[in-house]
């Protein structure tokens, strides 16, 4: 390690990284790649009614703002992976198949969630619900557009990207926490890469779910980490200096700034 690099074991109790190689490699940043998953207008817009509300991430677009361009700094990708229908709803809602029909989030929701029209076109494609409102590079970052369930594996070609992006380690952004997130960490882990979750990044659907989400992740699937940690881990490897905005900081919401205007 180039710096004390810790995690948050059960999601709570921090512990400084021995300087082992795997764990070396772990935080490798030429072998990284960060999954931003579905910041998109349904889930963050600033509308009153959106298809698929995630206020807690909608707070979270300066952090993401900030921490993707400073991994893009030290050469870190950003992938971009989107919930992404087609248009009219074949792959969900409106499936004909005879039985099971929609997809299960969609069914529990109703349980407990007040009545949404609007989320029968979640994420339909030519709608602007698949708006990105975090910052992108359209130079620079990919984008995975195939994403129809709650991972981002499933069913999409991410892993076939990392792959040819030669990438061991990802590191999980987006919404929601205990669900896409948590999904996306589960089929990674299960395909040994390497998982990273910055926990005052991502958003759940209320406190207690994020919690529970980060520490399942903690215990048996990766790191959770506190992104400015992370970020000086990395720029330290690459020999260059942390913005000293982040100095003493452990949640990088608190010096990202505020919502873009407009976004």
């Amino acid at each position: 390690m180039k710096t004390e690099m810790y995690c948050y074991l059960s999601n709570r109790d921090p512990k400084v990284l021995p300087d082992t190689d795997e764990l070396n490699e772990w935080l490798d940043p030429d072998r990284t790649a960060v999954v931003c998953i579905d910041m998109h207008r349904g889930h963050i817009g600033p509308e009153d009614e959106l298809t698929c509300p995630a206020p807690r991430a909608r707070e979270k677009i300066p952090a993401h703002n900030m921490f993707h361009e400073l991994c893009r700094d030290v050469g870190i990708p950003i992938i971009h992976v989107q919930h992404w229908q087609r248009h009219g709803g074949i792959d969900g809602v409106n499936s004909k198949k005879p039985r099971n029909r929609r997809e299960n989030w969609r069914t529990i929701y109703e349980l407990y969630l007040p009545a949404n029209p609007l989320m029968d076109e979640h994420s339909w494609e030519g709608t602007k619900w698949l708006d990105l409102l975090v910052e992108e590079d359209p130079e620079r970052d990919y984008y995975v557009r195939t994403k129809k369930r709650l991972s981002a594996f499933y069913p999409t070609d991410l892993e076939f990207l990392l792959r040819q992006m030669d990438v061991d380690n990802i590191v999980i952004t987006g919404t929601y926490t205990d669900a896409c997130d948590l999904s996306t960490a589960f089929d990674a882990a299960n395909r040994d890469y390497r998982v990273i979750v910055p926990r005052d990044i991502v958003a759940g659907y209320d406190q207690e779910a994020e919690d529970a989400a980060l520490l399942i992740i903690s215990l048996v699937l990766g790191l959770v980490v506190d992104s400015p940690a992370l970020l000086q881990e990395y720029y330290a490897r690459k020999g260059k200096e942390l913005p000293a905005a982040l100095d003493g900081v452990t949640d990088i919401s608190t010096v990202a700034g505020e919502i873009p205007v407009g976004v």
